[in-house]
């Protein structure tokens, strides 16, 4: 059985559209680049064509990975999401004990994670250690530093 992928409705969205944008406009653009490089002649040392195939190969294994992420996909509805304990789809504050910082964060499927955009993973280590948390709680994670404490301040609707 397949994994099942939680996604916020953000996240759903930016999928369809990066898929569309595969099928529909990449490929146009690569079926002309192969065309174009196949229109030089000699496809044995045509570096253009070799290039656009690789290219090719790249955006349908793309496809085929966001087909198959979308296939299993489990959409956390936002909006119903209780504020009473850390769940998917909320957006965090949370205030490291040690360097006494607040950080904010929102809580997100593995798909959808980026740390350089405040959203991380549910199986991240530290989402793993909030999710059912309440405000108030201090949870603790395990770090290759050592162990990493954080209070939580508040929790809140993402959107």
């Amino acid at each position: 059985m397949a994994k099942k992928n939680i996604l916020t409705y953000e996240g759903l969205q930016k999928l369809e559209e990066e898929l569309q944008d595969l099928k529909v406009v990449k490929r146009r653009e690569i079926a002309q680049k192969i065309k174009e490089a196949r229109e030089q002649g000699d496809l044995s040392e045509n570096a253009e064509y070799d290039a656009a195939k690789d290219e090719q190969r790249d955006i349908e294994a793309r496809i085929e990975e966001i087909e198959l992420i979308l296939k299993n996909a489990e959409v956390v509805v936002e909006d119903e999401v209780d504020l009473d304990k850390i769940s998917v789809g909320c957006k965090v504050r949370i205030l490291d004990i040690e360097f006494d910082e607040e950080l904010e964060y929102k809580i997100v499927g593995s798909t959808e994670a980026n740390s350089l955009k405040g959203k991380i993973s549910n199986e991240s280590p530290l989402g793993r250690a909030l999710l059912g948390a309440t405000i108030g709680d201090v949870v603790k994670v395990e770090a290759p530093v050592g162990e990493l404490s954080y209070k939580v301040l508040e929790i809140q609707r993402s959107n």
